[in-house]
């Protein structure tokens, strides 16, 4: 990690990073404390959740969108569109404009999945290919180490000031980043190429998760995975309840627990990934999510202290593995529509099991539900662990990929082939 830190170029990216992520995770756990301040409705504070989530369906055409402009100048526009879409916020009084936090909810969903695909775009520009583990280890820990300050902090100040302080705390975080990045020398052309006109490009991610071995066994192990790991969202109020019998703020002081797995994880992502090899970086990070979940089927607080911890290691495990993967398996001209359906099918199941669990914490022990999580992640691992092969370690350059042949070159080829016919 040190390594890539040493880049300036990398350094710049890495502060503006910094910013945004920090401008990121003090606003969303804040939006749905204001819904629910406003309208003291738990089910309203929850579908503040989901209004970030929606935007999801839209990620091919995100993903088209940005792979058709410059990486840096797109992700300075986007970052200052996200300081735009943000100040509605300020105008929001009483229960009468909940709608406003609804909609800029969903904005903000849509730019953040934006930001992401461009993000992977730069980083893959700026960073060699045998850094792109670094880079992508760098960025996870400060964002696991964010998890543990950013949610209680944002909180905290609308409490103690209301929100339109940290709206503006926001819109910083974000105007920083554009600036940073505004600073950053980086030389590239415009994207032309094959499949990037409509509506022909738009499903080109896709084809190319579903054509690549690697990607595609690593978005159906881990796809199927995220199935059940949203459960643990609702189980874990229910194991601090009727397991070990105190009060629901205690989940609070699990979740640090679990930010402390996830920095270790983000420390040890890019060692990982060079030992292992990207589909054994994220068959480590979906496996290492099931004993953690069967050891909380038994309310142990020594034993669920040590199953959050590491499920904190999986999370950047399984991300850096995936990202670094798509960087390296995919061409730069496809890139950001690679990287938000990658995000898109993960966090689509993802965001279904959290209200699926919801659902089902109230039918069935919350310990057969553990138990099921737990079994269907290690499922999900060793699958990913059999195809470990795909991706063996020490490859750190990027797949050769073939270039689509459009039918202007079959027809080419044809008539070479007919004139060379005796």
């Amino acid at each position: 990690m040190r390594t890539v830190l040493r880049r300036p170029d990398f350094r710049l990216l890495f502060a503006a990073m910094v910013a945004s992520l920090a401008a990121e995770s003090i606003l969303l756990l804040a939006l749905a404390v204001w819904v629910k301040d406003l309208t003291g409705s738990d089910s309203m504070a929850g579908a503040t959740i989901f209004a970030v989530i929606a935007p999801m369906a839209l990620a091919p055409l995100v993903g088209w969108v940005v792979d058709r402009y410059r990486r840096r100048p797109f992700f300075i526009a986007a970052n200052l569109l996200a300081v735009v879409l943000l100040s509605p916020l300020l105008t929001v009084r009483d229960r009468g404009d909940v709608w406003v936090i609804y909609l800029v909810a969903a904005l903000y969903g849509l730019s953040s999945i934006t930001l992401t695909a461009v993000l992977n775009g730069l980083i893959r520009h700026l960073v060699p290919a045998d850094l792109l583990a670094d880079a992508n280890g760098a960025l996870q820990t400060v964002r696991q180490g964010l998890r543990l300050v950013g949610p209680l902090a944002g909180a905290g100040v609308y409490a103690a000031v209301g929100g339109w302080l940290l709206v503006l705390l926001a819109m910083a975080g974000f105007l920083v980043a554009a600036a940073v990045v505004g600073l950053l020398r980086a030389e590239e052309s415009t994207p032309t190429g094959p499949g990037s006109r409509w509506p022909a490009g738009l499903g080109a991610g896709l084809r190319h998760l579903a054509g690549e071995a690697a990607l595609r066994r690593a978005l159906v192990g881990y796809g199927v995975a995220s199935l059940v790991m949203g459960f643990t969202e609702s189980l874990i109020f229910a194991y601090v309840d009727l397991g070990l019998h105190r009060d629901a703020a205690f989940v609070g002081v699990l979740f640090m627990v679990q930010g402390v797995g996830g920095l270790v994880g983000g420390l040890l992502s890019a060692a990982v990934v060079r030992r292992l090899g990207e589909l054994g970086a994220l068959a480590t990070g979906v496996t290492f999510f099931g004993p953690a979940a069967l050891a909380l089927a038994y309310p142990r607080l020594w034993l669920g202290v040590a199953a959050l911890l590491l499920a904190g290691v999986s999370l950047p495990l399984t991300m850096v593995g995936l990202y670094t993967l798509v960087q390296r398996r995919t061409p730069p001209a496809l890139l950001g529509r690679v990287t938000a359906a990658s995000r898109a099918l993960v966090s689509g199941p993802q965001a279904v099991s959290i209200g699926t669990g919801a659902l089902l914490v109230g039918v069935f022990d919350y310990r057969l539900l553990f138990v099921l999580v737990g079994t269907v992640t290690t499922g999900g691992g060793l699958y990913l662990w059999r195809g470990r092969r795909l991706t063996p370690p020490g490859t750190t350059g990027p797949a050769r990929v073939p270039t689509p042949r459009r039918p202007l070159d079959d027809e080419l080829l044809a008539a070479t082939r007919r004139r060379r016919t005796p």
